[in-house]
């Protein structure tokens, strides 16, 4: 970074870096351009990979999955290419600020998991195939995407624990809290036996 910049100011810089590339919305992207039509008339109205998924065309699922995953893994390569490590957390947090809280959207965004996966997968890559691991077993048990979700979320920092990566512990107990408030109506939902399984159309 130019010198003139203060540390503060390049911390500023890489917040909003990071915000505008995690609030670029995948889903209603690739919805729109497969002929979907708009996400918040689907199923839940989110802009994530499940909802999307709802519309039966799992290629655009997929695209979604992969896009809001690469958004928080962009977001921290830059970081790191172009500064120090206190930025490249704050552009993660953020990336994944924006995915859930995107200003296109009126702040309207997705759930944070596909993001918060790609986060941990290219902040700390072991913590991160176990977080996928165990999100993709709790799906494949429980068929129940939230629970997945919440589960992952959960056992991630506990994961950087045991792994020796606690510089990335108090962003992964932030990113599971925000995972836990975006999830509190699936979390009423669970509770209530009432949660929509993967692939259903409610």
């Amino acid at each position: 970074m130019p010198e003139f910049v203060s540390p503060t100011g390049v911390l500023i810089l890489w917040a909003v870096i990071g915000y505008l590339l995690g609030s670029i919305p995948t889903g209603v992207i690739a919805a729109r351009l497969m002929g979907l039509g708009n996400l918040r008339d689907i199923g839940s109205g989110n802009i994530g990979a499940t909802n999307v998924l709802r519309t039966g065309n799992k290629k655009a699922a997929a695209i979604t999955l992969i896009g809001d995953a690469l958004k928080g893994v962009v977001a921290v390569i830059l970081a790191r290419a172009f500064a120090g490590p206190d930025a490249v957390q704050l552009a993660a947090l953020m990336a994944f600020v924006g995915h859930c809280y995107p200003v296109w959207l009126r702040f309207k965004g997705g759930k944070g998991v596909a993001t918060f996966l790609g986060l941990i997968l290219i902040l700390a890559p072991i913590a991160g195939v176990i977080a996928c691991a165990v999100w993709a077993g709790t799906a494949k048990l429980a068929k129940i995407s939230s629970l997945a979700a919440l589960v992952a979320a959960a056992v991630t920092p506990l994961v950087l624990l045991a792994l020796g990566a606690g510089q990335f512990l108090v962003l992964a107990f932030v990113l599971a809290a925000l995972i836990f408030w975006r999830h509190r109506a699936n979390i009423a939902r669970l509770r209530d036996g009432t949660e929509p399984r993967i692939g259903s159309k409610g």
